[in-house]
């Protein structure tokens, strides 16, 4: 590694010039790669209710339908802004009043169900349907569209309405959270590092490496706008120790070969490259646990962590480098004394006390684990987003003007008896929380025969193989009350038509409550069990992973457990990831004291100077690295308007800061205590000298 290091001092103006150059192709990667709005898409393609909206899609044409409504409009006024809508692109049919009927026919000749269903006392309804799914770039340019034709007194309501309005919000904040990030990591690092243009190389060398990540990100077709906003911040978090590891060895090899910068500059290579190896694989085996949900979002953030951090660790041996050497001049003129404390002065006290921390570390646990098991989390896509937003007020407009909170989609074999369709959705219609439950033959009363219903309408809801039966719930989205309403509607369905099938929102997020549960404890086993392998390895010993793991998850528990004595919930991805993103993120602080313990336990320290030295040589890196991650997350958690984002943010920054303060004051009490028992279940420890 040595001699890679010195190819990196000799060719450092080239490495620069390639990495610049590198830029333009990522660029170009990132500006065409498709962003994904929709997380319901990231479910399983082989459950049922996956399967339903692609029979959606390819037998009806229909991927998706927002309900719009129009207030204190004339009858006339408002077919002529369904002829207009009807005209976009991308929507299929639109269905109102004068769909089935000429307006100057009296609407009290409509069945009194779909009168009822469709119009209020301020207003009116109708049905606009999609060609394409509800989060692709059709639907959405569609659904712009439809709200520049419409005025004030229209709302447009739905999942395509949301989608488009998190794709609205996110496209104007994201890059405003890679700013907030980069500005606050630098104030952290300008404080804490020797030289105040250090930190600027240190985010161009990581920025590089980021624009790398999210071009490559091309190749992948599509990720997730949870994973575009996210990536930038903690690849920045996550990698920034790497950064300070080398500036640190080089300061170091310096005074060792007595101001040659460039062989100190070829050492502190090989010798960063050698320790981050070990520090990157936990935290990219923390992410590869999250490719193991079946909810692929999962995936997706996995997938592109794993090559941000990659990538982070070349960046930092090879362009980091490079930077340094041809900006030396700089760095030496920007020098100043570091403004943090000395905290190796507690080192003395923290081994003295140690019982005190191990005391604390019992007491706080099984409220920790408490609230980490009763911490509330939500699965309404909605409440992730500002109440300001248009598809949000529609819906709550839709919520009181018309009762409706949730419509499920159903699918019936059109080969069904109309007569036993007409039995099923009277059943329906007597569900608790259904307003009402309409099909085809809903539209066609005493008043209405069937012929005057258009070829284009029936098509809509009926082909050869399924009609299409809408069910308006009373209940929201995720809430126990809709999940039970969503099982007997099914029962009644399967009654009538065994393979029908049942829809839409409603039935996806129940679908997505049963997943994520499960995938919730697969990724905490799988991140536990991998990084439990690493450390055992590592340090081939059975105790310490036992020890580091367990320190790290009560850190965690003690992060997820807030938000349950603060009376807050959490969105579903936060809760799922956010163990596993602390786990293999913070663990590496772990392992740095732990490694020194090690060290001078083998040159024949007793256990008392052995933790002590431990803890005054690490505990400074330690607070540099949690500071440096906090400051990177924690002002886009403050900032962001998106709750999803908001949450998985603030829990990283909060996560990092608990994570060392554990480290600091919980992990050197527990080696006092199983310093014995370390010693017996490890190789390479020498015989307690006490």
């Amino acid at each position: 590694m040595v001699k890679f290091g010195k190819k990196i001092v000799k060719f450092r103006v080239p490495i620069l010039i390639l990495s610049i150059l590198l830029l333009i192709p990522s660029a170009l990667g990132y500006l065409h790669t498709r962003i994904n709005y929709d997380v319901l898409t990231y479910l399983p393609d082989n459950i049922e209710t996956m399967k339903g909206q692609d029979i959606l899609v390819n037998d009806f044409g229909t991927g998706a339908f927002s309900m719009f409504i129009v207030d204190g409009m004339e009858d006339k006024d408002v077919s002529k802004l369904k002829e207009k809508i009807e005209k976009v692109d991308h929507v299929k049919e639109v269905i109102w009043y004068d769909s089935i009927a000429d307006i100057s026919m009296p609407k009290s000749m409509l069945p009194t169900k779909v009168y009822d269903a469709f119009n209020s006392e301020t207003g009116t309804m109708m049905a606009i349907f999609f060609d394409e799914g509800t989060s692709s770039d059709g639907t959405m340019e569609a659904i712009s569209e439809i709200r520049s034709l419409a005025g004030e007194q229209c709302f447009l309501s739905g999942m395509s309405a949301v989608v488009t309005d998190t794709k609205e919000l996110a496209e104007k904040e994201t890059p405003l959270y890679v700013l907030i990030a980069v500005v606050l990591a630098m104030i952290v690092l300008g404080l804490t590092m020797e030289s105040f243009f250090v930190p600027i190389l240190f985010m161009l060398s990581i920025g590089i490496a980021i624009v790398y990540n999210l071009g490559s990100n091309y190749f992948m077709g599509e990720i997730s706008y949870i994973t575009k906003a996210l990536a930038a911040v903690l690849q920045l978090g996550v990698t920034l120790d790497y950064s300070i590891f080398l500036m640190h060895s080089y300061e170091e090899q310096q005074i060792h070969y007595d101001g040659d910068k460039h062989r100190a500059m070829a050492h502190a290579i090989s010798q960063t490259f050698s320790s981050v190896i070990g520090s990157s694989v936990t935290t990219i085996a923390g992410f590869i646990a999250l490719c193991f949900m079946s909810f692929t979002l999962g995936l997706d953030i996995g997938v592109v962590m794993v090559k941000g951090v990659i990538l982070g660790v070349l960046a930092c041996v090879t362009i980091l480098p490079s930077m340094i050497l041809c900006c030396d001049k700089i760095i030496e003129k920007t020098k100043h004394k570091p403004f943090l404390p000395d905290i190796g002065r507690i080192s003395d006290k923290v081994t003295k006390r140690y019982l005190i921390y191990v005391a604390l570390f019992v007491v706080l646990l099984f409220p920790a684990i408490y609230g980490n098991n009763h911490t509330g989390v939500y699965y309404n896509l909605d409440e992730t987003l500002p109440k300001d937003l248009p598809s949000i007020i529609a819906n709550e407009k839709l919520k009181e003007d018309y009762d409706m909170n949730t419509t499920h989609m159903i699918l019936v074999d059109s080969s069904t008896d109309s007569a036993d369709v007409g039995k099923m959705l009277n059943e329906m219609d007597k569900v608790d929380g259904i307003k009402w439950a309409l099909g085809l033959d809903s539209l066609i009363g005493p008043s209405v025969p069937a012929s005057m219903i258009p070829d284009s309408v029936t098509r809509s809801l009926k082909n050869d193989k399924y009609q299409l039966v809408l069910a308006n719930s009373e209940y929201k989205v995720a809430t126990d009350e809709l999940n039970d309403q969503i099982k007997e509607l099914n029962t009644i369905l399967h009654k009538y038509d065994e393979g029908g099938m049942l829809i839409g929102e409603g039935p996806l997020t129940a679908d997505l409550i049963d997943i994520t549960d499960k995938d919730f404890k697969t990724v905490s086993a799988v991140s536990i069990g991998i990084i439990f392998v690493i450390i055992m390895l590592l340090f081939k010993s059975i105790s310490l992973p036992i020890i580091l793991v367990g320190v790290i998850e009560f850190a965690i528990f003690v992060n997820m457990g807030i938000p349950y004595y603060m009376g807050t919930k959490l969105p579903f991805v936060a809760s799922i990831v956010i163990g596993t993103i602390q786990l293999g993120s913070t663990v590496d602080y772990a392992i740095l004291m732990t490694t020194r313990y090690k060290r001078e336990r083998n040159h024949g320290a007793n256990k008392y100077d052995s933790i002590t030295t431990a803890h005054r040589v690490s505990a400074q890196s330690i607070m540099v690295s949690a500071l440096s991650f906090f400051a990177a997350t924690i002002g886009v958690g403050l900032y962001s308007n998106i709750d999803m984002i908001s949450s998985l943010c603030i829990l990283m920054a909060r996560g990092a800061l608990i994570s060392m303060v554990v480290v600091i004051f919980v992990l050197p009490s527990m080696f006092m205590v199983f310093d014995k028992v370390i010693v017996k279940t490890s190789k390479g420890f020498l015989p307690p000298k006490e």
